[in-house]
């Protein structure tokens, strides 16, 4: 492994302009994994990182040395402080880095537990969503082609790893998809649909998700099976988009799960 003192390194300046660049980014289809927990999930999912960054003063964490020495050394630099303030506004915590290519799913069929993303644009938001997503079993998430990058930096630090449990597809025409669906398009509203608890969401079931201002489109509107209002009896319109879509998800979770534990008629 190699140590670097440089700033100019070659791979320490590539690294950073990922970090600050959502174009380069975006046309170059790759990203910056910040934290070991973030790099260890990666690894467990997909192997080896392009490139392995670790602060000198962090070697001897047990979480950074185990990745250290799974990770090929020809891969792996160890970054003296003064470049490693080079990278740009890092959280303070932040001690290991990994260099991947943003994964791309291979689209074959719809499953039966997806989320929508509509021009959710807050990176923090998106980052939460695909958190909560992971943990209800969501198994697939499209966003439309105005959100968030689903592998920015802050999206992959909200996420925490969720990232790698889930299919992403992103820059989707989700309008289109949703027509295509083959079972019900559930659609969050603010007001006037139906009482979430009272709206039947068991799986399969696709959930769509808008943008907190503006909401769903017409287009997308227009052609999702139903639409649902969570209820707030506290009189103020308070959940952002990634509080309200982590209720809607759970919600049908809770009634999926109540479905299978149902006894059916032949066994009665």
């Amino acid at each position: 492994m190699q140590r670097i003192t440089s700033r100019d390194n070659p791979r320490l300046r590539e690294a950073a302009r990922l970090i600050a660049s959502s174009r380069d980014r975006r046309k170059l289809g790759r990203c910056v994994l910040e934290g070991e927990h973030i790099v260890s999930v990666y690894y467990q999912r997909y192997g080896a990182p392009e490139t392995l960054i670790v602060a000198e003063s962090a070697v001897a964490k047990p979480q950074v040395r185990a990745l250290m020495d799974a990770v090929p050394p020809t891969r792996t630099l160890i970054v003296a402080e003064a470049a490693w303030t080079n990278l740009g506004q890092l959280p303070a915590a932040v001690d290991a880095l990994a260099v991947v290519p943003a994964p791309k799913a291979e689209f074959r069929q719809a499953a039966d537990f997806c989320l929508l993303l509509e021009d959710v644009q807050d990176p923090g938001n998106v980052g939460s969503i695909l958190r909560s997503a992971a943990a209800a079993g969501v198994a697939q998430v499209f966003l439309s082609p105005h959100c968030a990058f689903a592998w920015s930096p802050k999206v992959l630090r909200a996420a925490q790893g969720a990232h790698f449990h889930l299919e992403i597809y992103e820059d989707i025409d989700v309008a289109a998809w949703a027509r295509d669906y083959r079972s019900g398009v559930v659609a969050a509203v603010p007001v006037g649909g139906e009482s979430l608890f009272v709206a039947k969401l068991m799986q399969p079931v696709a959930i769509a998700i808008g943008n907190e201002g503006s909401g769903l489109s017409a287009a997308l509107l227009e052609v999702t099976t139903r639409r649902v209002t969570i209820p707030m009896p506290g009189g103020f319109e308070s959940l952002n988009a990634a509080a309200a879509a982590a209720i809607v998800l759970f919600e049908s979770v809770r009634q999926s799960a109540a479905q299978s534990r149902r006894p059916s008629l032949q066994h009665r």
